[in-house]
């Protein structure tokens, strides 16, 4: 066995969401653009690499992938604005619960290509099931 090999690789539905979230810096620190501009190519050789031996991406694939990039977005909000001491609409139970969403998503992804899936999917509080996703 090669012990130079590595066994443990980010799934596509981490490597999307991992994409999602460099996007997201590239956009809102422009100081660094260039540094996320080359992470975000190299996400995409290794995204097309998983696609290049996947089964034919579904529309369910499709809508999972939209809401992992908004549940980033949202969380990239509210943790933004709690840094910067702005309570008001803030609420970190909330981006646990999305967390969760996020998870879910990614475990869609991932029914495209096999592999690794995270079983850990917490549920949202009752005051928050208007983020609950209609799968």
């Amino acid at each position: 066995m090669n012990t130079n090999t590595r066994k443990y690789l980010p799934t596509l539905g981490e490597l999307i969401d991992r994409l999602s979230i460099v996007q997201l810096k590239e956009v809102f620190i422009p100081e660094h653009k260039s540094e996320y501009a080359k992470e975000i190519a190299d996400i995409v050789h290794d995204i097309q690499v998983c696609l290049d031996s996947a089964e034919t991406i579904t529309a369910e694939t499709i809508r999972a992938i939209v809401v992992l990039s908004q549940m980033n977005l949202h969380i990239w909000h509210n943790e933004s604005n709690y840094r910067k001491g702005i309570k008001d609409g803030n609420n970190l139970e909330l981006t646990h619960g999305i967390n969760g969403v996020r998870n879910t998503a990614k475990n869609k992804i991932q029914e495209v290509v096999g592999g690794r899936k995270d079983y850990k999917i917490d549920c949202l509080a009752a005051e928050f099931k208007d983020w609950e996703i209609s799968w």
